[in-house]
């Protein structure tokens, strides 16, 4: 199976790579447009700031393939909320697969949220094997709202999506590459599962 993440420069790709590796999946880093066509399964990781990070997929013409890729994607964290149509983080045009806007977390709350939370209301193959509330990984200021493509849900004074499905596209809020066991669970899901 040929895996690539992207790399523009905004994701976490190393620790993801790593942790493919772990479950016996080679992967590539690319920004190469081919190699992204081709390729079985594409993540797109992110980490930073939304409007700083639709930059630098525009600098490299990635605003347009992303939204049109027909195999399985992955975006995890930044990269889910770019997946939605705009966020509130630097007023920010997203890619717009998801019809969603992120939002900030109230300023009462202490942000980022950092650490552990439990994930429920599971749905699809995606959580195969993995028990309501279980705890995830979660570094994030922005979230997505509850929408009809949640997947699964946390909550941080309020609830929130922490994944979100629709035909071939899947985000999760979480990092299942720092989630221990369970994320391992949730990226092998996405690996095997045929849509």
């Amino acid at each position: 199976m040929d895996v690539v993440i992207i790399d523009y420069g905004a994701g976490n790709t190393q620790s993801v790579k790593i942790a493919l590796n772990r479950l016996g999946c080679n992967s590539i880093l690319s920004s190469d447009k081919d190699k992204i066509l081709k390729s079985d399964r594409v993540i797109f990781p992110g980490v930073g700031e939304a409007s700083s990070a639709m930059k630098k997929l525009k600098s490299i013409q990635l605003h347009r393939l992303i939204p049109d890729l027909k195999q399985p994607v992955l975006g995890i964290c930044l990269g889910m909320q770019l997946m939605c149509d705009y966020s509130e983080e630097g007023d920010t045009e997203c890619l717009g697969v998801f019809k969603a806007s992120v939002k900030r977390f109230d300023n009462k709350l202490k942000t980022p949220q950092v650490g552990w939370n439990t994930i429920s209301s599971l749905k699809t193959s995606l959580f195969n094997d993995v028990k309501e509330n279980e705890y995830m990984y979660l570094l994030h200021s922005y979230y997505v709202p509850i929408i009809k493509e949640t997947i699964s849900c946390s909550s941080y004074g309020l609830q929130y999506s922490t994944a979100i499905k629709k035909n071939n596209f899947t985000g999760l809020q979480f990092h299942p590459e720092k989630s221990s066991e369970f994320g391992e669970v949730v990226l092998n899901n996405f690996l095997i599962n045929k849509k």
